[in-house]
């Protein structure tokens, strides 16, 4: 018989359990908001792949060359209804925090400035755009200074330039920016290495 103090110290609870108070992997209780609409939005995904993997071949032979993406689409079309079914049967939470846990700011932020940095890619070019988009991106989202924000985005977008320009010749939109006079500079100062 062990004595009290000899008895090992109960398990530390991970953080996770302490948080939430429940199991990390414990089903939860209600639905998330927008969680039905997304497993509908994969049902009918996957039972939109299937069809086209129908599409491939048929049900001509096992070894036919649609065989395998239609057992692979057929799972998880069986998969996705299984996650339905199972969604729906859960209560749903308040719909006063759909925007709060699917759309919060930083998401719409980061969306609104994808799409600027889209439309501004072209007309101003692949290297002050992208320079505008990190440097504002580590700042609003991050919520850093300026001067880390334009040191990161900075040395980021120079090591983006290098590895995709440089070693791996991807072209990029030019725009504002004298990039082929840069290179040949570039050139005579290295030798024909760059």
């Amino acid at each position: 018989m062990t004595h009290p103090e000899n008895a090992a110290p109960p398990a530390p609870k991970s953080a996770a359990e302490t948080q939430s108070g429940k199991t990390p992997n414990a089903p939860e209780a209600h639905r998330r908001p927008g969680e039905a609409v997304f497993a509908v939005l994969v049902v009918l995904a996957s039972l939109g792949l299937l069809y086209s993997a129908y599409g491939i071949s048929g049900f001509e032979a096992l070894s036919a060359p649609g065989s395998v993406p239609m057992a692979t689409t057929a799972v998880m079309s069986i998969a996705a209804i299984a996650v339905l079914i199972q969604t729906l049967r859960r209560p749903a939470r308040d719909a006063g925090s759909f925007f709060r846990v699917i759309l919060p700011p930083n998401v719409i932020i980061a969306v609104v400035l994808l799409v600027l940095y889209a439309l501004a890619l072209n007309p101003l070019g692949f290297l002050p755009t992208s320079a505008v988009f990190l440097i504002l991106s580590i700042k609003i989202l991050g919520r850093r200074t300026w001067g880390f924000s334009a040191l990161v985005g900075l040395l980021s977008l120079i090591a983006i330039y290098l590895i995709f320009r440089i070693v791996f010749t991807v072209l990029m939109p030019a725009g504002i920016v004298p990039e082929g006079e840069m290179l040949a500079w570039l050139r005579g100062l290295f030798g024909k290495g760059v």
